[in-house]
């Protein structure tokens, strides 16, 4: 029996598996036809040393690990890029929302953004998208209330784009310590 794939919203803590179930998922989509293709949009910038010697890592081991992947950088316009790679034969990775959010509300020039448009319309765009896309976010929410404002405000912000997200993708895995809890699958 075929695999049946389509859009999935990949949720959970740092290091938990989150990049490397999507990873799988396009390994698989990968292999399961000649004709298929795999994009990632990162969605991380470069803003001091530590960030881009771990941009150059992720881009290394994911070329090792996935050599028929390509890789798109964008940190602020996520759904035309969605749109712009989205292909019948394509499976696009999203990695991960939590910085693309992050590039919203706090960046490095300029002002900040109000996410309910963008995520709006990144959810607009995952829904029409002709081929499946993988959603990767982090779980931030379980733990203690923060402190500032600002970062309650990015906490509800997060809680409220996984929610929306999570909503529009048939789809949704919760990772820890690497392994997958399905949370929707409303495609079996």
């Amino acid at each position: 029996m075929a695999e049946v794939f389509c859009s999935e919203f990949v949720l959970g803590g740092q290091r938990s598996g989150k990049s490397r179930r999507a990873e799988t998922i396009a390994m698989r989509w990968l292999s399961a036809s000649p004709a298929h293709r795999a994009v990632t949009i990162a969605t991380a910038q470069p803003w001091d040393d530590e960030m881009r010697e771990r941009i150059a890592r992720h881009q290394q081991d994911r070329a090792q690990r996935l050599p028929g992947m390509s890789t798109v950088e964008e940190p602020l316009a996520l759904a035309d890029a969605v749109r712009q790679h989205s292909r019948a034969h394509t499976l696009v990775v999203v990695d991960c929302l939590t910085m693309w959010l992050t590039n919203l509300l706090m960046p490095m020039q300029g002002e900040p953004a109000d996410p309910q448009g963008p995520v709006r319309a990144l959810c607009e765009a995952v829904a029409a998208a002709p081929g499946p896309v993988v959603l990767v976010s982090n779980e931030i929410g379980w733990g203690v209330i923060p402190m500032g404002r600002e970062v309650r405000a990015f906490v509800d912000a997060l809680g409220h784009a996984n929610q929306a997200l999570a909503a529009v993708c048939p789809r949704a895995t919760l990772m820890a310590a690497g392994l997958p809890l399905t949370l929707k699958d409303n495609h079996a």
